[in-house]
């Protein structure tokens, strides 16, 4: 018993939604700040900028990797990761270039579900029929968002499809990988890989940028560094179940900052289509949560008796 209570975790909600909260917030002002400088900067090399200068935030990471002394499967399997999130970094700063901020919000909540449909294919895990219902429910909030054939497809939403697919390649990865190494590892071994892999198509397009434009690309670095922070904190605070829903604010924070410092009338659709998508995910996440505890339960009851 006094195992089970040594390891076991102390939900706090109202942390979990706080944190959450916070979480979004930093993740809007992400989207925002990259809105804000445009395209003078070509997208690589903005990408490669905001995670060059983000290596100064987790600089504290890089002793548990020289430590871990990975195998080569691992470097691998790093290496890939960081190959999917290069592409799908380079996509996502274009997206920004060429779509309203919501949409691209509403359309990256679609990572998730990748990831359910990838861990079937490649990792065999089982598909119940509610969760498919639920994946399908998620594309139809992504054609309520796109509406082919009533409004153009343009560029920017392509991006964004293949972004979503790149991030759940890469989420995949790290999935497996934090079963075998310190999640700081996890965490360093991206930042490095990914600086790496923009280095060169940053290269091909440099242009010179101006200081502001450092200072704006450093502010996306402080954001999106405190984001993943914040989001750990929300993980380890409350379950999924709980935290999950929360993200449906973002998409709102998402809307307004558009429509008020960016002149982009807020879209209904986008709203109702991003709903759709966090319902799905939502579901899913509780269904996870629930089987998990069915599973439990035995186990506990057992060590009880």
């Amino acid at each position: 018993m006094s195992d089970i209570a040594a390891t076991a975790r102390v939900s706090r909600p109202l942390w979990g939604v706080f944190w959450m909260l916070v979480t979004g917030a930093s993740f809007v002002a992400v989207t925002a700040l990259v809105k804000l400088v445009g395209d003078g900067i070509p997208p690589a090399q903005s990408a490669f900028l905001r995670y060059a200068m983000g290596l100064v935030l987790v600089l504290p990471m890089f002793l548990p990797v020289f430590k871990a002394r990975l195998s080569r499967r691992a470097l691998t399997l790093f290496g890939l990761r960081g190959a999917f999130h290069t592409f799908g970094v380079i996509l996502w700063f274009y997206a920004m270039t060429q779509i309203p901020i919501a949409e691209v919000t509403a359309m990256n909540f679609l990572n998730p579900i990748y990831v359910t449909l990838l861990a079937a294919v490649l990792l065999g895990e089982r598909l119940a029929i509610r969760r498919i219902l639920a994946i399908l429910v998620a594309f139809a909030g992504a054609l309520v968002i796109l509406r082919p054939g009533i409004r153009e497809v343009g560029p920017g939403h392509i991006a964004m499809l293949f972004t979503a697919a790149s991030f759940a390649g890469g989420y995949l990865i790290a999935k497996i990988m934090a079963d075998e190494v310190a999640p700081t590892v996890v965490v360093g071994m991206l930042s490095l890989t990914v600086t790496i892999g923009l280095a060169p198509f940053a290269w091909a397009v440099w242009v010179e940028p101006t200081w502001a434009e450092i200072g704006w690309l450093f502010l996306v670095a402080v954001f999106a560094t405190l984001g993943h922070y914040t989001m750990t904190l929300a993980f380890a605070a409350a379950p999924l179940a709980v935290t999950q829903p929360v993200t449906f604010v973002q998409l709102i924070w998402a809307t307004l900052v558009g429509a008020i410092l960016f002149d982009e009338p807020a879209d209904l659709y986008v709203i109702l289509g991003g709903g759709l998508i966090i319902a799905a995910i939502s579901y899913i996440t509780m269904r996870e949560a629930l089987l998990r505890r069915r599973q439990m339960t035995p186990a506990v009851s057992q060590t009880k008796l």
